[in-house]
């Protein structure tokens, strides 16, 4: 119980942050303020709290369960390409963004596009899309929530209460503090998890008598050898992964983030320092995934190999309910816990169990997006600020923190895919097709409305088509984001050429 008291003790500690250390007296009735910081964040607290933002669950949990059943590709296949690809996009888009909301005062993506293809209820279109995808994402920290601080706990917290009780803490925070309070919070917590990754693979090698011992071990199975190799990954799937990172920049939590920087010179720091940030974090938990299975004498980890073993032996007729259980004995989202629990001390790994919990509380960025782009992109454009006032509008916006977080909770208690599943079919397939509106609109001069209206209906139909029919567009080998992506740039190309561009005037403001 040491670790679970001490990660809650964390828990309280971040409850303080967001809600009372960095707010401005009056002005929580400002919608800048309270969804943006006033444009006004400085370049250390901008650089870790946006890659903190976008380290949530899926990045400690999520990418060593991975790793614990694929093998050491899972560095490869994001980690990798999101070094390269997010800094790119940062430089190219993110700073173009800053430029045009600080010019014409935009707070979400959907106002730039309205005012860019002079468009209404297109922007609603893609306003919905955008928060239909988003959601899994937010789901994804509540379900990392309840796994965290179940095997911290050795299984004291139910799943259902720590879910609930990072829930309940993230929606505090994120209700009394808006961005300021987020952004300070996601601070602290990336400072946390970055140093969590090194310690943990210190003190579990010890643990483990090394790790080339358990390197060696699992070398010298015919069954686990193929987990320190990509053999088992085709070349066409493994280059399908150079796309996920473009959902990054695509994702409203991060566009928006990018806003609240004071200058622009402080997207240089945060192209140069997002890569090192990114190999100190995946490096370890993929390799820390990978390691566990050469942990054969703890129960836990026994008992999931077990699981594995009998969903690859299981005949195709097997019930859906008896496979989904399987998956869930199976998943190794919680490795990384049990190998704490296993090898460090009581107070370290309570500590440690915090780091992990800072990664899995980074949906917070998640929710305030959400709830920007609501009052932004629906309350106040179809007349709810004109008639109720900023206060209103402010206020309107913590309402929706809450109901989203109910809403993702309760989705949470029955969400039967592991965490990094769930984000690579929903979340990030999704987002990466949705970039080619931050593309066009940008960059090229003849885009228009009717293209984007296009993009979004073509994105929206292949994720429910993808959802319901298992293996869909994963041609030639590829996942289906490759083929979502390409189509998505080829009908904004083709749609745009078709249709009547915006004004000229309009256009000459985006130069």
């Amino acid at each position: 119980m040491i670790p679970a008291v001490i990660v809650f003790c964390y828990l309280a500690i971040v409850l303080y942050i967001g809600i009372f250390a960095f707010r401005r007296p009056g002005a929580a009735s400002s919608p800048e303020d309270y969804f943006l910081a006033g444009r006004s964040l400085g370049p250390s607290v901008f650089l870790l709290s946006l890659f903190g933002t976008n380290m949530t669950a899926f990045t400690i949990l999520g990418s060593a369960g991975h790793a614990f059943s694929n093998g050491i590709v899972t560095f490869g296949l994001m980690a990798s390409a999101s070094a390269f690809v997010i800094p790119l996009t940062l430089f190219f888009v993110g700073t173009r963004m800053w430029a045009l909301g600080k010019r014409h005062g935009f707070m979400t993506p959907v106002q730039m596009f309205r005012d860019r293809w002079e468009c209404g209820h297109i922007g609603t279109l893609i306003f919905a899309l955008q928060a239909a995808l988003l959601v899994p994402y937010i789901i994804i920290g509540v379900m990392g929530g309840g796994t965290a601080l179940r095997a911290i706990s050795g299984g004291f917290v139910p799943y259902w209460l720590g879910g609930a009780v990072v829930a309940l803490v993230v929606m505090s925070y994120v209700f009394f503090g808006g961005m300021r309070g987020t952004a300070w919070v996601n601070t602290f917590q990336t400072i946390l998890f970055l140093s969590f990754g090194a310690i943990a693979l210190i003190v579990i090698a010890r643990g483990m008598g090394g790790f080339p011992a358990a390197m060696q071990s699992l070398l010298a199975s015919p069954e686990t050898a193929p987990l320190l190799t990509r053999e088992r990954i085709s070349p066409w799937y493994f280059f399908s992964y150079t796309f996920i990172p473009l959902s990054t920049i695509a994702f409203p939590h991060i566009t928006i983030f990018c806003l609240t920087a004071r200058r622009m010179e402080q997207f240089r720091r945060t192209v140069i320092f997002y890569p090192l940030c990114i190999l100190a974090i995946w490096l370890p938990c993929v390799f820390l995934g990978v390691a566990a299975n050469a942990m054969t004498d703890v129960p836990r980890i026994e008992q999931k190999l077990e699981a594995r073993h009998e969903l690859a032996a299981a005949p195709s007729t097997m019930p859906a309910d008896d496979r989904a259980a399987l998956r869930r004995r199976a998943a190794g989202d919680d490795v990384v816990p049990i190998m704490l629990e296993q090898y460090a001390p009581l107070w370290l790994a309570g500590i440690l169990g915090a780091g992990i919990m800072a990664a899995v509380m980074a949906s917070d960025s998640q929710i305030l997006a959400l709830s920007t782009m609501f009052t932004e992109d629906v309350f106040a454009y179809y007349g709810g600020k004109a008639r109720f006032g900023e206060a209103v509008q402010v206020h309107t916006g913590r309402l929706f923190v809450v109901i989203l977080t109910v809403l993702a909770y309760l989705i949470a208690l029955r969400a039967p895919q592991g965490i990094f599943d769930l984000a690579v079919q929903y979340a990030f397939s999704g987002y990466s097709a949705l970039s080619p509106l931050l593309f066009a609109a940008l960059f090229w001069k003849r885009s228009t409305k009717w293209g984007a209206c296009a993009v979004a209906l073509w994105v929206a139909a292949a994720v429910i088509y993808t959802a319901r029919t298992p293996g869909a567009l994963a041609w030639f080998g590829l996942t289906p984001v490759v083929p979502m992506t390409l189509i998505s740039c080829l009908l904004m190309v083709v749609v745009s050429l078709m249709t009547k561009p915006p004004s000229a005037e309009t256009v000459a403001r985006y130069r």
